[in-house]
């Protein structure tokens, strides 16, 4: 199914974050120009937070208020996106506390990934059939 308007900038930085999780997994193939050190990671994946990730959850967040007690299905999905939000939050927030950041780097990447294609595969696709008016409604100008 073509994305609603609405949601084509949340798939768009769903995107850099794809690659984002596919940089940080231990088993991921070098890219040209990014460093693999663990520590230029680390920068990495902070800059990227800061920049993308954390307008992004506000973005969706929005979203969920306003599909909120419109459809059971719906919202039981919305607080399962929450709490997958708040347990990536407190997993980039653990990782200079880790000693083992490779692998603390790997499990958010894998996290990460698996929530966004839950968002894409599901949330999205539910919010576009069932509830198109709320999205009519939402300019994220």
């Amino acid at each position: 199914m073509q994305r609603h308007t609405t949601l084509v900038p949340l798939s768009q930085e769903h995107q850099r974050l794809l690659f984002v999780c596919r940089y940080l997994k231990k088993d991921a193939a070098p890219y040209e120009g990014f460093p693999l050190e663990t520590d230029a990671k680390l920068a990495y994946i902070v800059k990227v937070f800061q920049e993308v990730m954390v307008p992004h959850i506000q973005k969706e967040e929005y979203l969920f208020e306003l599909c909120l007690g419109k459809n059971e299905e719906i919202d039981a999905l919305i607080k399962e996106l929450t709490q997958e939000h708040s347990l990536i939050s407190r997993m980039y927030s653990a990782l200079t506390d880790t000693k083992d950041m490779i692998d603390a780097m790997d499990l958010l990447a894998r996290s990460l990934e698996e929530h966004i294609r839950k968002e894409e595969r599901v949330f999205f696709e539910k919010v576009q059939v069932l509830l198109p008016q709320v999205l009519e409604q939402i300019s994220w100008v």
